[in-house]
């Protein structure tokens, strides 16, 4: 027996659509940006996507609200302004926060659609997915750390 599912969306969205406007200190988020980015396909819809990636970013910037409060007060009004390198013609931070946004959106999408399929082989994939959850939920944690300039790992002597 033989399956087919289509991933290709029927009706894109419009590009205002396409993009989560964000706060102003932080960057406005595409979604075709972060589709790619992450592979995932039209199985997505565009709404679950969207909302998904609104989550990811009210739940990225609260955690870096003390941080951001500490960067408006040193007189940086966006996150291209905090001082950082550049590579490709963008400050590293523009990029750590994308991957932060990203990678939190690809967690919580992969953590709902894992259980998708209830047969043995679909049992199967759903533990083979925890990695790349873990991988995930782990690069955001080092794309925030990155950013905010703290070791991405503490280690103490007991």
């Amino acid at each position: 027996m033989s399956s087919f599912i289509a991933t290709a969306e029927p009706n894109p969205p419009t590009p205002d659509a396409a993009t989560i406007e964000n706060d102003g200190f932080f960057p406005d988020i595409s979604l075709d940006e972060l589709r790619a980015s992450t592979r995932l396909d039209g199985t997505v819809t565009h709404e679950r996507l969207r909302e998904a990636t609104i989550d990811a970013v009210a739940s990225v910037n609260a955690e870096l609200y003390t941080w951001r409060v500490e960067q408006l007060a040193a007189g940086h009004t966006t996150l291209a302004d905090v001082p950082a390198p550049r590579v490709a013609g963008e400050s590293v931070q523009l990029g750590r926060y994308r991957r932060a946004v990203f990678n939190m959106t690809h967690a919580d999408l992969t953590e709902r659609y894992r259980d998708w399929d209830t047969t043995k082989s679909g049992g199967q994939k759903a533990e083979d997915l925890e990695a790349t959850i873990c991988s995930a939920r782990r690069n955001v944690r080092w794309a925030l750390n990155d950013l905010r300039g703290i070791a991405r790992s503490t280690v103490e002597l007991i």
